[in-house]
């Protein structure tokens, strides 16, 4: 049957709103090489060494990053915490490389359906700005909906990409490149604390509840630490025993605070002695079930270059630190069965 003139309209109507809306959304298709789509930011990589804030917002949550000596990055809501510097110049090096690959909709009705509404405490959008050291703006952009493409890329074409405008701007675009950046600032905390294997420490005093316990690694190369204080103990678990020997393996932290604001009350400490004229003090605490250290260094050059690290800080730790650090007699017994 012939089509009269309204279901030509018809047609024409629902095949324009299928392309605003293909023009609009976000999907799967494999999005045109960037090769020659304009940088973002086509000055900033010659602007970076003048780079000394960075900013970050996301509904509720807040990043400041302020420049220190060097090129170290602190964490502002962390008390000046140093944070990760490979994620700081990778986020730096990204926003040097975006490229806006495709124009997208520059209807202001139509920017949360990419997550790219006004940045606010109701808000997904996420704003991110690189300040000068006057304040003034290197880079600033809003980041909606990313997507990491699954099929196999055309060459040239970047792996992920991420729906963006400039703060002011409804023109919004399909920017390509990789954004790594979050609000929440636990993500950007540089982690280890300390990183002390297993066979340098030689002896360790614990303190819990008024009691001592000290413990001391056998001679030879397969010593292992063993209770030598109280005398006539029960009998020890020897897994317990490697544990405290483990306490400064591999040390990260959950959370870091000024040590003037550690929470809690005072749950215990240990006095390790280590190779090399090296002793450390830990001391804890405890609150509403959370284990908060600080640790201090006596020695030689090793010992003041781990307390520029240590010194002022207090380090959430995993609960299972604590008889690490400070053991007792009750946590070092062999259990029954």
């Amino acid at each position: 049957m012939p089509l009269n003139r309204r279901h030509l309209a018809l047609l024409g109507g629902a095949a324009g709103a299928a392309v605003a809306a293909a023009l609009l959304l976000p999907g799967d298709e494999a999005a045109p090489s960037p090769s020659d789509a304009p940088l973002a930011f086509p000055a900033l990589a010659a602007r970076l060494p003048a780079a000394r804030r960075l900013e970050v917002r996301q509904g509720a949550a807040s990043l400041t990053l302020e420049r220190g000596a060097g090129e170290a990055w602190l964490i502002a809501q962390k008390g000046g915490y140093p944070a990760r510097g490979e994620r700081v110049r990778e986020l730096l090096v990204a926003l040097t490389e975006l490229r806006l690959a495709e124009r997208r909709t520059a209807d202001p009705e139509a920017l949360s359906r990419l997550g790219l509404d006004e940045p606010g405490p109701n808000s997904t959008a996420l704003l991110l700005r690189v300040l000068d050291g006057a304040g003034a703006p290197l880079a600033e952009l809003v980041v909606g909906r990313r997507r990491t493409r699954t099929q196999a890329a055309a060459p040239g074409s970047a792996a992920e990409s991420a729906y963006v405008r400039r703060p002011g701007e409804s023109q919004s675009y399909l920017a390509e490149g990789r954004l790594p950046v979050d609000a929440d600032p636990r993500l950007w905390l540089d982690r280890e604390v300390a990183n002390l294997p297993e066979e340098r420490v030689r002896a360790v005093v614990g303190r819990r509840d008024g009691q001592a316990v000290e413990l001391r690694r056998g001679e030879g190369p397969d010593g292992r630490l063993a209770l030598v204080s109280p005398a006539g103990a029960p009998p020890i678990d020897e897994v317990s025993l490697d544990e405290v020997g483990r306490a400064m393996e591999g040390l990260t932290l959950l959370d870091v605070r000024p040590e003037a604001e550690a929470p809690g009350e005072p749950a215990g400490e240990g006095r390790f002695t280590l190779t090399d004229n090296l002793a450390i003090t830990a001391r804890l605490r405890q609150a509403d079930g959370e284990v908060w250290l600080t640790l201090a260094a006596a020695g030689d050059d090793e010992a003041a270059r781990l307390n520029a690290r240590w010194r002022g800080w207090a380090y959430q730790v995993g609960a299972w630190k604590l008889p690490a650090f400070a053991p007792s007699l009750e946590t070092l017994r062999k259990r029954e069965g």
